[in-house]
């Protein structure tokens, strides 16, 4: 009896402490091999990480303070940089933590709390300077300055979309979450600005929510509606037209929504109309492509059982993208968007569509009951792009079949 207790306490001390070759993660992690790639191969180190060491650094000074541990008497704790440098490397890849552990010297088991952790603080730490919502008109006349002087459409506020994320589906969800494309999903709403930038986000509703309609739960159409979001009175906007976002068939036509005109028996007018609301609206899906190339963990089914660290994995590559394409240009080189050539009226496809499984879109929604003011906004904007508001090479892009 004695002897069988004394193998089961034994047994549960190796079951309590890290292997052997883990406690020397120095030695086995790729922390000695990104010092190398850092000072010998830093191109190798911004592949690795998604980020240049200087970029890394300042993200880690930002970070420190909230993801940082104490040393214990019976070991060393994992140090902000591996918490970091781990996370990042998940984030680019979707490797699973399984996978993650040869690489990092860090067990699944930590990291199912460390990368949860990192990615909330990352979120936290980013979202005031670089996922600020507007609140002011200023703000909101920023917005649409960037997008006439890039895209040529007036009094836009941003571009909207919706993607399912794919996820391992959470312990006793049932079929919660499964969408209508037969996988599990939740969905992440965006607001783009002229810049591929994300100025709003909602993310974490469940994949069942398979149309435009999910936009109307969410806290944007909420302020919208009740008047709170602060955006140009029609006495502020050119032509004194409804300041506007602009969305697909999956969202509902709005007086603050413009969509496509219905693929049918579409007059000239009417294609002049979709094809400059698509070329604006353009940013949004590029923005989602930009983010999956880079950000590869988005081509997997996330395998986290919370939906909430879900959320913060979301939050945090959503973060992170708008730092990067602020603060180095390597993360958006040149033609890694979409791209119109004039002089051959061609749309030139961007880069990121070369390294990248498009996410997956939501259904198209039902249009129902649609206002005469809505409608009667969409025939004046449509009015303006067909007169004074024309580009020279439209009708040319719409010859070569772009609307």
């Amino acid at each position: 009896m004695a002897v069988q207790i004394n193998f089961i306490n034994n047994k549960r001390k190796r079951s309590i402490w890290v292997k052997k070759w883990m406690e020397d993660r120095n030695k086995y992690g790729h922390m000695p091999l990104l010092k190398e790639l850092r000072q010998d191969y830093p191109s190798d180190f911004k592949n690795y990480l998604r980020m240049d060491f200087d970029t890394f650094n300042i993200l880690l000074e930002l970070i420190s303070p909230i993801i940082s541990k104490q040393n214990t008497k019976m070991r060393e704790s994992i140090s902000a940089e591996e918490r970091l440098a781990a996370t990042l490397r998940y984030l680019a890849t979707g490797r699973s933590y399984e996978d993650l552990k040869f690489s990092t010297g860090i067990s699944p088991s930590s990291l199912c709390y460390i990368i949860p952790e990192t990615c909330k603080a990352i979120y936290q730490v980013l979202k005031e300077t670089y996922l600020k919502f507007p609140k002011t008109k200023d703000d909101w006349c920023q917005v649409a300055s960037d997008f006439k002087n890039q895209w040529q459409f007036i009094n836009c506020g941003g571009a909207l979309d919706r993607k399912h994320i794919r996820i391992v589906p959470p312990p006793h969800s049932g079929a919660q979450y499964y969408n209508y494309k037969n996988f599990y999903s939740i969905v992440l709403l965006a607001l783009v600005n002229a810049n591929y930038e994300f100025i709003y986000i909602d993310v974490g509703k469940n994949g069942r929510h398979s149309d435009g309609g999910i936009l109307e739960y969410t806290e944007f159409y909420d302020k919208l509606t009740k008047g709170q979001l602060h955006l140009p009175n029609n006495d502020e906007t050119e032509k004194h037209l409804n300041y506007v976002f602009l969305g697909d068939e999956a969202f509902s036509l709005h007086e603050n929504f413009l969509i496509p005109y219905p693929q049918r028996d579409l007059s000239l007018e009417n294609r002049v109309f979709n094809y400059r609301l698509s070329r604006a609206r353009n940013v949004v899906e590029n923005t989602f492509g930009l983010l999956a190339a880079r950000f590869r963990v988005l081509h997997t089914a996330i395998h986290i059982t919370d939906p909430q660290n879900i959320t913060y994995v979301v939050l945090a590559i959503c973060a992170l993208h708008n730092f990067l394409i602020r603060r180095t240009t390597s993360y958006a080189p040149p033609r890694s968007f979409d791209h119109e050539d004039l002089a051959t009226h061609e749309l030139q496809m961007g880069e990121w569509r070369n390294s990248s499984t498009e996410l997956t879109s939501l259904r198209t929604s039902t249009q129902k009951n649609v206002t005469i003011n809505a409608k009667s906004n969409r025939e004046k904007y449509k009015q303006y792009f067909n007169l004074e508001g024309k580009v020279p090479w439209q009708l040319d892009m719409i010859k070569k079949g772009k609307a």
